[in-house]
């Protein structure tokens, strides 16, 4: 690849399109830091004279940590069985450092990998999910390609097929990602969510259920740490009504409209901890799914909020 860094050898600056990139990939910012520090060990294992002899280390550092992540997905299929419950993407909360276009570098600024993440459209938490139906190359070949575009030539060298296949691939994620690339205006998906929240505070099941499209669903991810549903809730009448029952049984939930992963969502509290990061994707004026991240480590940063 044929993408380059700053500073003496290269590496300077690269970090942060690491994250970005290994994140979209993997659904999973822990993982995606562990890729990019495992791909960085890498770069510094290899020999002084054959660092020297590599023309462009942000190139080779980006092809060796999708490889990682390659890997990653590949053996994803069994961790997912053995995972109590749903798996769902790692949330993000909204400070990020970076702008802009998903492939621009993030600037110099705090060390948590978070603060790296450009936040677009394909990083929301409906995008990520539909990511997660694709095979890994399928994957590999479209997030490269669609989200940070580079060229199929390149993307060759990290799938080790031919420019065509990569193509290939890519086309049919890209048809698996049609349905989650039709983003509402950020100002209407904040006015159904700020209703959802007045409605789930007042306990009015009523409300609720007009405002969820009668075919909704809720998945929620509590990793056999927290207590959650274990499979997703669906209809729109039965998951106000678990809403409600989850007010009922937990007083002093305090809830805060936030950004997650770059569209307006909710956040839990309790006590001052963040308990539940709530996704919404809405359509039509109303909520179709609902993505509730309770797994402790996947809360990670939200400590800050």
């Amino acid at each position: 690849m044929g993408r380059g860094g700053a500073g003496v050898d290269g590496t300077v600056g690269e970090r942060g399109r690491l994250i970005n990139v290994a994140y979209r990939l993997l659904g999973s910012l822990t993982e995606a830091e562990d890729a990019v520090q495992d791909a960085y060990a890498r770069w510094y294992a290899l020999p002084h004279g054959r660092r020297e002899e590599i023309r462009s280390p942000g190139a080779w550092l980006t092809t060796v940590t999708s490889r990682i992540c390659l890997d990653l997905l590949g053996s994803a299929r069994a961790r997912r069985e053995r995972y109590v419950g749903a798996w769902l993407p790692e949330p993000l909360p909204d400070g990020t450092a970076g702008s802009g276009r998903a492939g621009a570098a993030a600037p110099t600024g705090p060390e948590d990998p978070a603060d790296r993440i450009v936040l677009d459209e394909s990083v929301t938490m409906a995008f990520l999910v539909v990511l997660e139906s694709m095979t890994p190359a399928e994957r590999v070949a479209f997030v490269l390609h669609d989200v940070f575009r580079y060229p199929f030539a390149e993307i060759a060298d990290v799938l080790d097929r031919t420019p065509a296949a990569c193509k290939q691939l890519a086309a049919s994620a890209r048809r698996r990602a049609g349905a989650a690339r039709a983003p509402v205006p950020a100002t209407d998906r904040a006015a159904v969510v700020r209703h959802v929240k007045e409605a789930w505070q007042a306990k009015d099941i009523a409300a609720l259920v007009g405002l969820l499209d009668p075919a909704a669903v809720m998945t929620a991810d509590g990793g056999g740490m927290v207590g959650t549903v274990l499979r997703p809730v669906e209809g729109g009448a039965r998951i106000a009504a678990y809403m409600v029952a989850i007010a009922d049984r937990a007083p002093g939930l305090e809830l805060l409209e936030r950004s997650v992963n770059g569209v307006p969502g909710l956040v839990a509290r309790r006590a001052g901890v963040v308990v539940t990061v709530a996704a919404f994707d809405v359509r039509d004026g109303r909520v179709d799914r609902i993505w509730a991240v309770r797994n402790p480590e996947k809360l990670r940063p939200w400590g800050r909020d």
